[in-house]
């Protein structure tokens, strides 16, 4: 047997045999599981930025198995179980690499994400003439938007990305950087204006700036949650031997001008 398929099997055996035995595993669901799986995202994410490869494999192997233990309660509600999720992903795959397993021909990247994007209009095309209304009858002419795809529940700035990712799919975006960077300073003067004037719309505009600056990472290859992020860690880091450095002295950030604390900051930095 293929040592991979040995190893799945065996995650499985263990599975069933918790979901059987465990008092903890039998008393889950799927909704007391989601914030446990957030969570565990959220870990690798932290494994992956800092180059740990140790906790990339540690975080997998985790979020494996809630995969899981989500496909065993699928199964006890008799609505799926592994079999169709594996099934299901590997008939995705092909479906949606007709460069790969059919005769359709691409020269980049950008061409495989647009026709990635188009297959799955059609895919939400085809569900919404199967759809039905609230009273159960057929539902036509119903026209997916490629932006469905977008989950609700996305942290704001990764929603920003994936928005921008999706339109760009069907064409709709700036010819290039340049154009963007124009609409970032755009989006600022208009900011300074609503902030100046005591507006209510200062909100607003911020937010048009917050997501025109997503937009621009982009064009520059960057991940703009993943730069925050690092950006965060900095920060973190500094303020921390800032902070140790004042108690070092014999004492106490509260206490001290900011005039003071500039002067640890920047020797923070240096350090």
């Amino acid at each position: 047997m293929d040592p991979r398929a040995e190893a799945f099997l065996r995650l499985l055996t263990i599975m069933d045999e918790l979901r059987e035995q465990c008092p903890w595993d039998r008393k889950q669901t799927m909704e007391t599981l989601r914030p446990l799986t957030i969570e565990e995202t959220y870990e690798l994410g932290d494994a992956i930025l800092e180059g740990d490869l140790d906790g990339v494999k540690k975080e997998l192997g985790d979020l494996l198995l809630h995969m899981v233990f989500y496909a065993r309660i699928g199964s006890e509600k008799q609505a799926f179980d592994i079999t169709d999720v594996l099934h299901g992903i590997c008939d995705k795959l092909i479906h949606r690499h007709p460069h790969i397993y059919g005769d359709v021909q691409v020269k980049d990247e950008a061409e495989v994400k647009a026709n990635w994007e188009k297959i799955k209009l059609a895919e939400k095309a085809r569900e919404n003439d199967r759809s039905v209304d609230p009273s159960g009858r057929p539902v036509k002419g119903k026209f997916p938007s490629v932006l469905e795809g977008v989950p609700r529940g996305l942290p704001s700035l990764v929603k920003a990305i994936r928005i921008q990712d999706k339109a760009r799919g069907v064409g709709f975006d700036w010819d290039d950087r340049g154009q963007v960077w124009d609409k970032v300073h755009e989006e600022l003067a208009e900011l300074k204006a609503e902030v100046d004037a005591g507006s209510d719309k200062a909100a607003g505009e911020l937010g048009d700036v917050l997501f025109s600056i997503v937009n621009y990472a982009r064009f520059l290859g960057i991940d703009p949650d993943e730069a925050l992020e690092r950006t965060n860690r900095k920060f973190i880091q500094r303020f921390q031997h800032m902070e140790q450095a004042v108690r070092a002295d014999g004492r106490e950030l509260s206490d001290m001008p900011l005039s003071e604390m500039d002067t640890y900051w920047e020797r923070a930095k240096k350090g």
